[in-house]
């Protein structure tokens, strides 16, 4: 009688540990999840803070963010444990950290030292509130219309609308570029800061498609020229982040809008000669 029971113990332990390391595997992109979080919040925080390299910590957490982002669905994917608690999860820690971190930044950064004792300071103080407002109400409106229709039909390919962690790179990409500067300070650049945030909103929620990337096959082999110049192009955005975030952000945001105005006349020149 004592036998079978040695036998039987084995059998039950491997199961027992496989579901406790499945479990563990399902909170690898959630912690992934909860980095980002943590980096909106310290942007936000850094952001009230105010000084010049609190807005540059902040910028950094948002580029910061961006990376933790770009990996928990990716880790989730490759591991098989993408949930709807996921999804959802996620969108929420982005609505933090690149609708309100981004929103907060923006207004501190370019309204805070603005026409001070001026009397357009109150002015530029209502229209930097409703453009930043609109920035993030546009920011929750893309990721809800994400979790709802996903992406471009037939593929994944293309996103529908400028994605959000874009948006927000573009806002943290010029900010991180004026490290050690004065942040806004006079008219000139104040409003056309502030309308920034309108457009950025507006490509959010249009119907303007961008490059996801989610085609590259990242898992297979690559050529070695490839590993080279990806480490090539890691080392000039290390050394040269001030330059190089803003060019890369500013070309993709460009890019998606110059295509589709492209396939948008495009579309009206076959119309017309059909």
């Amino acid at each position: 009688m004592i036998e079978p029971e040695q036998h039987q113990m084995p059998f039950i332990e491997k199961p027992t540990r496989r579901a406790r390391l499945r479990r563990g595997i399902f909170l690898i992109p959630s912690l992934f999840t909860v980095a980002n979080l943590l980096c909106g919040y310290y942007a936000s925080i850094a952001a009230l803070v105010g000084g010049r390299e609190d807005f540059d910590h902040a910028a950094k957490a948002i580029g910061l963010a961006i990376l933790f982002d770009s990996m928990d669905g990716r880790i989730a994917r490759m591991t098989g444990t993408n949930t709807e608690f996921g999804v959802q999860f996620d969108s929420l820690a982005d609505v933090v950290s690149f609708g309100i971190a981004p929103a907060i930044l923006a207004y501190a950064w370019g309204f805070r030292y603005a026409f001070a004792g001026n009397g357009e300071f109150h002015q530029l103080g209502e229209f930097a509130w409703i453009c930043c407002l609109t920035f993030l109400i546009c920011t929750a409106w893309r990721l809800a219309r994400f979790n709802v229709k996903g992406m471009e039909p037939g593929g994944n390919k293309n996103f529908v609308g400028m994605p959000t962690p874009a948006a927000a790179g573009v806002v943290a990409a010029i900010i991180h570029s004026r490290h050690g500067m004065e942040p806004i300070s006079g008219q000139n650049w104040a409003y056309p800061w502030f309308v920034l945030l309108l457009v950025l909103g507006g490509l959010m929620i249009s119907t303007v498609r961008y490059y996801s990337f989610k085609d590259i096959p990242w898992t297979r082999k690559q050529p070695s020229i490839t590993i080279i110049l990806l480490f090539l192009l890691v080392a000039i955005i290390w050394r040269y982040s001030e330059q190089m975030l803003v060019i890369i952000a500013g070309t993709y945001a460009i890019v998606g809008l110059v295509l589709h105005i492209v396939r948008f006349l495009r579309h009206r020149l076959v119309t017309r000669t059909a």
